[in-house]
């Protein structure tokens, strides 16, 4: 089970001093898409040079286009992209058609998709490496969590590996470990805390049991 840390909120200065805190327990940093937003895709790059050890994630959410934003974003360094799973099959096979070219790995962010169950099938049989379930901010904030869809989308795939994403905190890690994802994705769980290191090993260690 490998820990990634979001960065959403920061431009490229505050996102390397961040990852400066965590790096030691952290294995993929993700360049959020505010950041790709904000700063480009030289966040992306930037990032992967300053911290050749850890693997980077660029947070595209790819919609359309998929090949050339894929081509883009591996060209500047990212390990793993995104595109979003509500994307038409031929853009997500366009993705994954690329990123086996430029040896990165695709993950698909299952925000929106009202047929978790159906669509994660769908998915894991067009060849993509990561199926995320993401509560988003503004579901967050009704009081909505990813777990339930985590262990829906665990009964069906066979090939990709799984991910969950949104609000998690070290106080709800034990329920996230639990359903045995492959990647926990953590933004403010760690970047809003005061000693982001220590919360970091903490919840390194949590996934490592």
């Amino acid at each position: 089970m490998e820990l990634q840390l979001a960065l959403d909120l920061v431009n490229i200065a505050e996102a390397k001093e961040v990852i400066k805190e965590v790096e030691d327990h952290i294995d993929i940093v993700e360049i959020g898409t505010p950041v790709v937003i904000n700063e480009g895709l030289r966040a992306v790059k930037e990032v992967k040079e300053a911290f050749p050890n850890l693997k980077v994630l660029a947070d595209l959410k790819i919609m359309d286009a998929a090949g050339y934003e894929v081509q883009q974003a591996s060209k500047a360094g990212a390990d793993i992209v995104t595109i979003l799973g509500v994307a038409e099959d031929m853009s997500i096979k366009g993705a994954v058609e690329e990123a086996k070219k430029q040896n990165t790995k695709i993950l698909v962010d299952m925000i929106g998709v009202k047929d978790i169950k159906g669509r994660a099938q769908e998915l894991d049989e067009l060849g993509v490496d990561y199926i995320c379930v993401h509560t988003g901010y503004d579901l967050q904030a009704v009081g909505q969590n990813s777990f339930e869809d985590l262990v829906t989308i665990k009964s069906v795939v066979k090939n990709a590996k799984t991910a969950v994403a949104g609000g998690i905190k070290l106080e709800t890690l034990p329920e996230v470990v639990k359903a045995q994802p492959d990647l926990v994705i953590v933004g403010g769980g760690i970047t809003g805390q005061d000693d982001k290191k220590a919360t970091a090993a903490k919840m390194k260690e949590l996934i490592s049991n």
